[in-house]
Order: C-alpha cells, then sequence, then structure tokens
C-alpha cells in the first residue's frame, strides 16, 4: 500500500509538472521572458494577455495563488482603453502564497515578498516586504539574520521529513512533538 501511494504522488507530481511547462511555454511563445530554474507552485496566475510585458529572473520561487498583471482593465468601460504596464522581477526573489504583483512593478533583485502582499510599487534589491500595499520592512540581511538564531532555538527537519522524502505519519507526529513552541525547519 505505501509503494502505491508512493507512486501515485509520484505521477500526480509528474501531472502538475507537465501542466505547469506547458502553461510556461504558452506564455513564452507569447513573450513572456523567463529565466533560468523558476520554481512556480499551484495557481499560479501571470497574466496571459499581455505577458510579452512581465520578464522574470532567475531562481524565482511563485508559491501558491500567486498573481501577476500586466494591465488594468479599470479604465476599459469609461476611457475606452486598457492600462498596461511592464512588471519586472530579479533574480532570487521569493514571493509568497496569495500575493498580487500590479502592473508597473519592478522588484529588485535578491528580495522576499510576504504573503497576501498587494505589490503596487516598486521594491529594492535586498529587502523583504509585505503587506497591502507591499512595503519594505527589513534587508533581507536583518531578515535572514532573525532566522538563523531561530533555526539555533528550534528543530530542524531533514529531507526524509518532507513528502518527497517519504514522511510517515510517525515521522509526521514527531514534527508536531518537537514543534511545541510552534515552528521547526525543513529541508
Amino acid at each position: 500500500m505505501n509503494y502505491l501511494k508512493k507512486v501515485i504522488r509520484a505521477l500526480y507530481r509528474r501531472a502538475r509538472a507537465y501542466d505547469r511547462d506547458a502553461y510556461l511555454e504558452k506564455l513564452k511563445e507569447r513573450g513572456l521572458r523567463i529565466g533560468k530554474n523558476p520554481k512556480i507552485l499551484q495557481d499560479v496566475i501571470i497574466d496571459d494577455a499581455h505577458c510579452w510585458h512581465i520578464e522574470i529572473g532567475d531562481d524565482v520561487t511563485m508559491a501558491p495563488r500567486v498573481h501577476i498583471l500586466a494591465h488594468d482593465a479599470s479604465t476599459k468601460t469609461f476611457l475606452g482603453y486598457t492600462k498596461i504596464g511592464k512588471v519586472k522581477i530579479g533574480d532570487r526573489v521569493f514571493i509568497g502564497a496569495g500575493t498580487i504583483i500590479l502592473p508597473g512593478v519592478t522588484i529588485g533583485d535578491d528580495v522576499v515578498i510576504g504573503a497576501g502582499s498587494i505589490v503596487s510599487g516598486d521594491i529594492p534589491s535586498a529587502s523583504v516586504a509585505t503587506g497591502n500595499p507591499a512595503r519594505v520592512i527589513k534587508t533581507l540581511d536583518e531578515y535572514l539574520r532573525e532566522r538563523r538564531r531561530e533555526m539555533e532555538r528550534y528543530p530542524l527537519f531533514d529531507e526524509k521529513y518532507t513528502l518527497v522524502g517519504g514522511v510517515s505519519h510517525e515521522m509526521r507526529s514527531e514534527m508536531n512533538r518537537k514543534m511545541e513552541e510552534g515552528f521547526g525547519f525543513v529541508v
């Protein structure tokens, strides 16, 4: 039974990866510029009607339900035109779940955007931004120093504790027991 679950999980991951790859290929054919090693999770929407205005750098991670828009159709009914704007996302950017990136935005290199943010203005390199509208709350170095301090205090789990690593029910319970203070870190 455990083997069958692993096979089904692997097939499901391949099917989702194929769909995501086909989606990106369609957007690239239309003019989307995207760098190497993108990590695009489920339900990400990249403005397919205006994707040639979007440039995404290398090693960018988009968590579930990220939306990237290069147009604003609110003007169409009243003015007869849709407002458009270029979107540029730098290298080594993490975009948290549920974030919306609006037209005309540039996000620099080495940036973390917090989950649920609305990015309506430029975000400089080496920063962490969150909120609605997204605002820089600290430098990336400050954020990483804080997380490293937490890693000294909270439990660390290796790849065996992931779905890909085959985490068992017992291991899941163990993780929850070890995270009495509410947090942990997994590879």
